[in-house]
């Protein structure tokens, strides 16, 4: 069996392709920059990106279980996603593992869930079975949120989310590229171990952090406002409101116990992925 991965010079793909190679297990990395790739035992490096369909086809030929890392924010990157999923076809690539989105759906309020879920029906209306890997917000991303003044702001009301550590959804991955026979054609939702709303994430960073944080439940016209700072594209300003609005509705609530069924490892907390 030939497993291929990208992302391998990012957080998630970086991870599993670290433990592909200390249990041994020979790989393939696809990678924009083979400078860039990390150097480990039994890996092989292809280049290629999601948008060239000649280069992807060419690095997956052999290959029989592909690892999807979904690639960064784009205002194409359901096209990019698409081009690479034609492309995994025609290698005659048998089985994708895909890093979804636990809201993926064809209206969902975070508005880039609608592209996984686009990229999802990508995948189904080929002939590989799939393995989709819907990964609720991540946790690693909570103290991103804080400001310079140590106010978390945003639409999300008192609405929680079940956010997921990266380090769990590179844990499942990797169970899942060990045994991809038994994950054939399933849909998991991981999550962490609660449900938290943004009071209590900011609580949880102050306590660890050892300073004052605190959550300032916006309004829609104050999301856009504050953020126009950063002269955001319109997708892109619609991406990062999204990302409260759907924890307002309770669309993140969602606690699944799949982490730990897949890798017999209960999730980590938000206190956990703090402390390192």
């Amino acid at each position: 069996m030939t497993i291929a991965i990208t992302g391998a010079t990012g957080n998630i793909g970086g991870a599993v392709a670290r433990a592909l190679a200390a249990d041994g297990v020979p790989f393939r990395m696809i990678v924009r920059d083979a400078s860039r790739a990390p150097e480990l035992p039994g890996a092989e490096v292809a280049v290629a990106t999601f948008a060239d369909a000649e280069a992807s086809r060419a690095a997956l030929e052999g290959v029989d279980v592909l690892l999807m890392v979904s690639a960064a924010e784009a205002e194409d990157r359901l096209d990019q996603h698409r081009t690479f999923v034609a492309a995994a076809a025609a290698a005659g690539v048998r089985h994708v593992v895909y890093t979804s989105f636990l809201g993926a759906a064809e209206d969902a309020t975070f508005t880039l869930g609608r592209d996984h879920w686009a990229t999802e029906q990508a995948i189904r209306s080929t002939d590989t079975a799939h393995t989709f890997l819907r990964d609720s917000f991540y946790l690693d991303f909570v103290e991103d949120l804080v400001g310079e003044d140590g106010v978390i702001r945003g639409p999300a009301g008192d609405g929680a989310m079940a956010a997921v550590a990266r380090a769990d959804v590179a844990r499942v991955a990797t169970t899942v590229l060990r045994d991809p026979g038994a994950h054939l054609d399933r849909t998991y939702e991981l999550t962490g171990p609660a449900a938290i709303t943004l009071a209590e994430a900011a609580a949880v960073v102050s306590e660890v952090r050892g300073r004052t944080v605190t959550y300032h439940p916006e309004t829609l016209d104050e999301a856009y406002a504050s953020r126009a700072q950063w002269n955001p594209e319109p997708w892109q300003a619609d991406a990062w409101v999204s990302t409260y609005t759907a924890i307002a509705e309770g669309a993140l609530a969602h606690v699944s116990g799949d982490v730990e069924r897949i890798t017999g490892r209960a999730p980590m907390s938000l206190r956990e992925v703090l402390a390192g």
